[in-house]
């Protein structure tokens, strides 16, 4: 019995990717026969860490396929018509409206990825949502299929490795940091983190500091709006950092005061977490899967209004008991991420419903 895992593309430290590099070790180390294959595999992963989906092997009725499904594909349809064991890790689709404005063929994507999800609601034995609204994106989709909820596996060991010793040094440098980190696009709304930093920096501390981490490729239009926004407003200090190395990323967590998110659309959020384990304190706005990511870590924004917005990031930067007790709420919910918990509550999912 062979359980592989199938995905469109395997890139390099984004969230699917390291969550199926890791399942994928924990199947090595319980001796299945196992291996990850994708269509598009990042050059900068250690060679050997997955295989072209054209070299996978014929599955039998008794192997296992999870199939990581997160966009439009072609081996959408391919999983579909397997005569295996079926299960789809559900990490939900960006709405296509959210991103059309900005990149067409990203829209394009996202609109045939749901049309696929529906056409696939038949054709799985078994799935696990990242979240309980990924579980309900689903059941929209017509999934009848029993549909459990397991928050994505996030390897926390990597982020006590050394951060950039430059970089750090340029951010610790008494500068007030507030950031953000993910991809720059339209659905993660970076214009409203812009909007109330810019509000923060005038009405409450002009010696701060924004620091968008992610790359923008794709939206580079996006970004050009969001650059004029903030020199046409004087908002000094907005730093877009491009695609940059691990190090580098742990670098900017290590220098931030302050995390702010306002994405209208995430089907878990991992850089909540990420925020949580370097105890900076949250603030986010409450859409898609980001309040039950966050839990009781954190502050939740119902509304966006960025005045408010910024006097509440001026009250949490100054008063450091509050910061504690945000710290250790946040430090509470972490503890439910825990990689040994959500790992043995993989493969206790695994051998109830398909082994």
């Amino acid at each position: 019995m062979r359980i592989v895992q199938m995905l469109p593309s395997l890139a390099y430290g984004d969230a699917i990717g390291n969550d199926t590099v890791a399942l994928k070790k924990s199947l090595e180390e319980q001796g299945y026969d196992t291996a990850i294959y994708a269509k598009y595999i990042d050059g900068r992963l250690p060679e050997g860490t997955a295989q072209e989906v054209s070299k996978m092997p014929h599955m039998n009725k008794d192997d296992i396929v999870l199939y990581h499904m997160s966009t439009g594909s072609e081996l959408n349809e391919m999983f579909g018509d397997m005569k295996c064991k079926k299960v789809m890790i559900y990490h939900n689709i960006t709405p296509p409206e959210m991103l059309e404005p900005y990149n067409k063929a990203a829209a394009a994507d996202c609109r045939e990825g749901y049309e696929e999800l529906a056409k696939l609601a038949d054709k799985v034995d078994y799935c696990i949502a990242d979240s309980e609204y990924n579980k309900q994106d689903l059941i929209k989709a017509g999934y009848k299929c029993k549909i459990d909820v397991l928050p994505i596996l996030i390897a926390f060991s990597d982020y006590d490795k050394k951060p950039d010793a430059p970089l750090y040094g340029k951010y610790n440098d008494g500068v007030t940091n507030i950031i953000f980190t993910g991809r720059i696009a339209s659905n993660k709304c970076q214009q409203d983190v812009i909007h109330a930093f810019g509000l923060y920096q005038k009405y409450y501390n002009s010696n701060s500091r924004l620091i968008l981490v992610g790359n923008e490729g794709g939206y580079e239009t996006y970004k050009l709006k969001m650059q004029k926004y903030a020199q046409l407003n004087c908002i000094k200090n907005v730093i877009f950092t491009g695609h940059i190395r691990f190090a580098e990323i742990l670098a900017c967590y290590k220098a931030a005061d302050l995390f702010l998110c306002m994405s209208e659309h995430e089907g878990f959020c991992v850089p909540l977490v990420e925020a949580m384990y370097f105890k900076i304190p949250v603030i986010a706005y409450n859409s898609s899967a980001v309040g039950e990511t966050l839990g009781k870590g954190g502050i939740l924004l119902n509304e966006k209004n960025a005045l408010e917005t910024a006097a509440l990031m001026d009250k949490i930067l100054k008063d450091k008991g509050l910061q504690k007790k945000i710290i250790a709420n946040q430090n509470e919910r972490l503890d439910d991420f825990a990689h040994d918990k959500i790992l043995a509550r993989f493969n206790e999912l695994l051998r109830e419903n398909v082994l």
